[in-house]
């Protein structure tokens, strides 16, 4: 048993991206989130739990290295990645787990708006330790029973939910846990990716057993993002669907927009605490990045006020 630093994670919104399997989206969609974050104006860090994949990491050293390469102007948040210690002794693992958790939110508490914590697709220490201080919980699900399985166990013939599965139980008993601490509501966020997969019969049924699945463990259901080729475009340049595309991948942009139409709406589905003094900062920024590519010397010279001076 553990007791978390909430304390330390008071200034901070935390938002947990979490599945316990693999292939949903997870990464994708923390990515989004974070850029849309940043150019909202708010001060957005990253914390990478799938120490082995690393593929948020990864995502984040690409978008780097094209904004070098390309000298484009892109966010980028303060990232981390949390290794998963591998001794033989659990308690051991824990303990220095615990430590580098706590380390890295102490590290951000008092400078970022948001902290994005991308989990790794199986049930860890270090997992449990994100959903037990997350404000936000996001869950992509592939539009499939097969993928539903995460969240609560079907009746095979008539497709009807009979239980809970084991990340149900792990999100209720996050949420037991954290009650009695801060008296804080986890606001439980379940995005249906890939919603073309399943026919109309079989997609009634699945939102059915949705419906009853929010009821019984106090999620919301939110639109995500549909089975597009520009996601995985995007992830070996580390750019997203709300970059601008036009100049750093020629005709891409365009069609990006039905991509970028699916983040804001999840955005505006998540109801996330988004700051006017962010809003106008990022307003300010890109004002001062677009009039870069006014000829300043010229604005001078035109200006009867600023007569050149001479010296003898």
């Amino acid at each position: 048993m553990f007791t978390a630093p909430i304390d330390a994670l008071r200034p901070p919104h935390v938002i947990v991206v979490g599945n316990e399997k693999g292939g949903s989206g997870k990464t994708t969609i923390a990515m989004h989130i974070v850029v849309a974050l940043m150019k909202a104006g708010q001060r957005v860090a990253t914390i990478d739990l799938d120490s082995r994949q690393r593929t948020l990491t990864h995502y984040i050293e690409s978008r780097r290295g094209w904004a070098r390469r390309s000298r484009a102007d892109l966010e980028l948040p303060t990232h981390f990645c949390i290794a998963r210690a591998e001794s033989a002794q659990v308690d051991e693992n824990e303990a220095v787990e615990f430590a580098d958790f706590e380390r890295v939110i102490a590290a951000v508490q008092d400078r970022h708006d948001f902290v994005v914590i991308d989990t790794p697709p199986h049930d860890s220490y270090l997992m449990r330790l994100a959903h037990s201080i997350t404000d936000t919980l996001v869950t992509p699900l592939n539009d499939s029973f097969l993928d539903l399985d995460v969240l609560a166990t079907i009746d095979p013939v008539t497709l009807a939910v009979t239980g809970v599965s084991h990340y149900g139980e792990l999100v209720r008993e996050a949420r037991r846990r954290r009650r009695p601490v801060d008296g804080a509501l986890l606001d439980w966020v379940v995005v249906r990716n890939r919603v073309s997969l399943l026919g109309s019969h079989m997609k009634a049924m699945l939102c059915a057993d949705l419906d009853e699945l929010a009821l019984r463990l106090g999620f919301r259901v939110a639109p995500g993002f549909s089975e597009r080729q520009i996601y995985r475009n995007f992830f070996h340049r580390g750019l997203t669907a709300l970059d601008e595309l036009s100049e750093t991948m020629p005709g891409i942009g365009s069609g990006a927009s039905p991509a970028r139409h699916e983040i804001r709406a999840l955005l505006e589905a998540l109801k996330l605490p988004i700051d006017d003094r962010g809003r106008r900062h990022a307003a300010l920024r890109a004002e001062w990045f677009a009039s870069c590519d006014s000829a300043l010397t010229d604005d001078v010279l035109a200006d009867p006020e600023n007569e050149p001076v001479t010296t003898k």
